[in-house]
């Protein structure tokens, strides 16, 4: 697999792979840019993201991603495919908390605002003071909903 490519163009391969979802194809060009580049963390995270989603071994990819965010703090794509390693073995508030610091680095990253859509967040309870369920906070929340759905449809007109 090596042939005559560079790791930098496996990684473009297997992020061509990854992106048309062919999670195999691409879990080789990123095993291949990491074992010619180990020290890279984008390569590392890749890897580590494409081995748990491909391979389900979670600890080796936890331990690459964590790695590799842990090096390069400031890349919020390191974030983001830690979030998807959490959310591949269902644990959505770590992967909703690493998406959230991925966002605190850089607001204006799509990729990571469009996936914590998709996950449907909830929005803080109307009085703070009082559990979730509890009826008061249910009829508020809902005439809240209510309201901003209203306001929306106004704005639309």
């Amino acid at each position: 697999m090596t042939g005559n490519f560079s790791a930098e163009e496996h990684f473009r391969r297997g992020h061509a792979e990854f992106d048309a979802g062919r999670l195999a194809e691409s879990l080789k060009h990123f095993a291949t840019a990491h074992r010619i580049d180990p020290l890279s963390p984008r390569y590392r995270s890749y890897y580590g993201l494409c081995l748990g989603l491909v391979d389900r071994r979670f600890d080796k990819a936890l331990e690459l991603c964590r790695s590799a965010a842990k090096e390069e703090f400031f890349n919020p794509a390191l974030y983001h495919n830690l979030a998807r390693v959490h959310l591949g073995f269902g644990f959505k508030t770590e992967a909703i908390r690493y998406l959230r610091r991925g966002l605190m680095i850089d607001p204006e990253c799509s990729a990571i605002a469009d996936e914590l859509e998709q996950l449907g967040l909830r929005e803080k309870p109307v009085l703070g003071f009082l559990r979730r369920q509890n009826p008061l906070n249910r009829w508020f929340g809902r005439l809240r909903s209510r309201l901003r759905n209203e306001h929306v449809v106004k704005l639309a007109c």
